[in-house]
């Protein structure tokens, strides 16, 4: 082999590897989300075990936290992604100054994510919270997720489902913060969308195994030269 035919056989295989790189990259993933509140306390302060997806204030003006799953949704990878909102209203509560507001006490809700892409992998964020007071123009509710990050594979995956290279994570704090009721009126009054992120583990290989690839390949061509 020429050092010429070397140069055009070297040149193929690196338009190959970085066609095999941009195929990876565009990959995408669709995927559903759905939730249940599954322990809250009531307005006798008594732990109740229960279902649904709304959550009804203990003391003062009546509100509700309600969760809208995310019923379908496609992305790219790596990109940052909505489970759902939860929406809090309080019709009748006043400002924090007027004194005229409510509260929630402490519940556990599960927020379960469909990976459709990797055979409908079923995992779970579990979100905790304190409850806390509401005004119309002021939240104190706070939901902490765990675990941060659902797959790869079989990590934290439910009923032996199987993520493959996909993996989801909640925010980086792990936390999500309820906005007031007023907050983003008149368009989306109270809601506060959760978001986390979604990506895959990477299956290509390192650019220093690139490099490796592209110096054997050297290597054998000027060995070739020197026994022709």
């Amino acid at each position: 082999m020429t050092m010429r035919r070397f140069v055009q056989a070297a040149g193929i295989t690196a338009v190959a590897l970085f066609l095999m790189v941009a195929t990876a990259s565009a990959s995408t993933v669709t995927y559903n989300t759905a939730s249940t509140l599954t322990m809250f306390l009531n307005t006798n302060g008594a732990t109740v075990t229960g279902s649904g997806l709304v959550l009804d204030s203990v003391g003062g003006a009546a509100a509700t936290l309600t969760f809208a799953p995310n019923p379908s949704a496609t992305s790219g990878v790596p990109s940052n992604i909505n489970y759902g909102d939860f929406l809090l209203a309080c019709p009748t509560c006043g400002t924090q100054l007027s004194g005229l507001g409510t509260s929630f006490n402490a519940f556990n809700f599960d927020l379960v994510v469909t990976d459709v892409s990797d055979g409908n992998a079923l995992g779970e964020f579990v979100g905790s919270s304190t409850g806390g007071s509401v005004w119309s123009n002021v939240s104190q509710i706070t939901i902490t997720w765990t675990p941060a990050q659902i797959g790869p594979g079989t990590s934290d995956a439910m009923s032996g489902t199987n993520f493959g290279s996909t993996y989801f994570t909640v925010p980086n704090s792990g936390q999500s913060l309820i906005v007031a009721p007023n907050s983003g009126c008149p368009a989306q009054c109270g809601d506060t969308t959760i978001q986390g992120t979604v990506n895959q583990v990477s299956g290509v290989p390192e650019p220093t195994t690139f490099l490796l690839l592209g110096a054997g390949l050297l290597g054998l061509g000027v060995l070739r030269r020197k026994r022709a």
